[in-house]
Formats: C-alpha cells, structure tokens, sequence
C-alpha cells in the first residue's frame, strides 16, 4: 500500500502538468513560460484563447528558451516556448525526472540582422558575420567592410547579441558560428529580443540579431547572402520556404504528450485560427 501511494504522489504532478492547473473559481490555469522572440504571439494566443473558452486562464511569462525548458523540466510550467530545440542535456535531465519531452513546431522566424538606419551596408554574408562575432574573427570596423556610416565619429562594430540563456543567442552561434564556434567576448548582451533592435536604433556603428517581427521604422534589416551569393531579405515568405539563411523553427515543449485543456489549447494553436495570428505578428506559419 505504502508503495502505490508513493508511486501515485509522484505520477500526480505529471497528470496536473499534461491536463493544466487548477485555479480559483472554477478556471482552470495554464502556465506557459519561455522564449522572449515568442512571447509577443504567446500573449496574443493567450488573450484570444480567452475568448474561445472562458473557463481557461493561459498565464504567460518570458525569460529565455533555457528558463522555460528548465521550468518544464521541473515541473513548474505546463508548455515551454523555445526558439531552439531541446539540448542533449536537457532531454538527459528531463528523463533522470521522470519526463518524455513533446516537441512541437509552432511557427518559423526569419533571424534578421540589424543596423543602424543610417548604415548603407546593403548585404551581408555568413562568413562576414561569423568574422564579426566569432572569438576567431578578425573583423572590427566597418570600413573593413567597405562600408562608410555618415556621421559616425568612432569605426567600430559595435556587436548587439544575447545573454547566453536565450535560445537566439544558441540559434546564431550554431547557424553562424558554427557547432564548435564561440562568441567573441565584448559585446554587449542584452536580455531581451526588443532590447536589441532598439540598441541598434540609437546606435550608429551597432550590429545585432533578432526576431523579424521585431522590426521597426527606426532600424534597417540587411539581406543575408545565400549559398548562390544571392542576398535575400527577410520575410515572412522567405522564412516559410527556407530561402533565407538563417531562419528557424519555433518551439512550444509540453512534459509528456497533453491533455484536457493543454492538448485543447495546443490543438488550437496549429489550427487556422492560430496560425493566422502568428502571420499577423511576423512569423511564417507552422503549416
């Protein structure tokens, strides 16, 4: 007896994470935790949702992929949001804790490269930016590049990136630097995907990377070169038919496969009517 209570305590909090949470007058609560390049379509989700059942709350938070994988792992979120997929060692982690990870795409983004509006560089290739961010690379001022920026008073990249916990920040250095590539140190690591592109709107020399849908009035996104040396730029279209460089799939991690008001609200998500708000966000749809 004392056994198959053990075994039942354990298995509860799995049941509660697949089906959703309990919540105060009658709602039940789902807790969705992750990537800040999906956070903006994850709210907009969350508030439709409401309107198609009432009796669910999506609760949603920020943070990084690595936060909402580590959250899932531990039990503490029923859905991560990831702009990358699960390390090896997070899957070693969540299996020592009793957990199958559900991978499932939810959407793709165009990783766009951002300047200053007043830089004219009109493309850039891979190896340029693995020169400009790579710990190896040689590339430090734009005139080594060709490229002169009116007004600038110091020619100096200034690189943009993100704190290591994000899953952009471990999307570029695997698209660009390559598996084994590392950072070059000194650049300046900002929290979040917005943070970025505003960095690079105030600041003339600055380079950075982040979601396309992101993008404002106040910055310039550059073409990537792909492998025919054509520069394409970043879109929607561009993202959904792989033709850009450096675009990627988008990640939502459930523990085990779900159920109840997780499964219902995931389902919802890859149906049309979800997927037409990820396209008015600046995502390319998962289907």
């Amino acid at each position: 007896m004392k056994l198959k209570t053990t075994i039942a305590a354990l298995l509860l909090p799995l049941a509660i994470l697949s089906c959703g949470r309990a919540e105060g007058g009658g709602r039940n609560m789902i807790e969705n935790k992750g990537s800040d390049t999906l956070v903006n379509v994850a709210q907009a989700w969350a508030e439709q949702y409401g309107k198609v059942d009432a009796s669910v709350t999506i609760v949603v938070n920020g943070g990084g992929s690595g936060t909402g994988i580590s959250s899932m792992i531990n039990g503490t979120v029923d859905i991560a949001n990831s702009s990358r997929s699960m390390k090896d060692s997070e899957m070693e982690a969540a299996k020592a804790n009793g957990i199958e990870p559900v991978e499932w795409i939810v959407g793709y983004d165009a990783l766009a490269i951002y300047v200053h509006k007043d830089n004219p560089i009109e493309s850039i290739s891979l190896a340029q930016l693995a020169d400009i961010y790579g710990q190896d690379g040689e590339t430090t001022t734009w005139a080594q590049l060709g490229i002169e920026i009116p007004g600038l008073s110091e020619d100096k990249i200034i690189r943009v990136s993100r704190q290591n916990n994000s899953g952009t920040y471990a999307y570029f250095r695997k698209a660009v630097l390559g598996k084994q590539g590392s950072y070059k140190l000194g650049a300046l690591a900002l929290h979040g995907s917005k943070d970025v592109v505003e960095q690079c709107a105030v600041t003339k020399g600055a380079i950075g990377y982040s979601g396309l849908a992101y993008a404002t009035d106040h910055v310039r996104l550059v073409p990537v070169v792909d492998g025919e040396g054509q520069p394409v730029i970043p879109t929607v279209v561009t993202a959904a038919d792989g033709s850009y460089p450096i675009a990627r799939p988008l990640f939502m991690y459930t523990a085990g496969q779900p159920e109840g008001d997780v499964k219902n609200y995931l389902d919802w998500i890859l149906s049309t009517s979800g997927q037409d708000i990820i396209k008015e966000k600046g995502y390319a749809p998962a289907k």
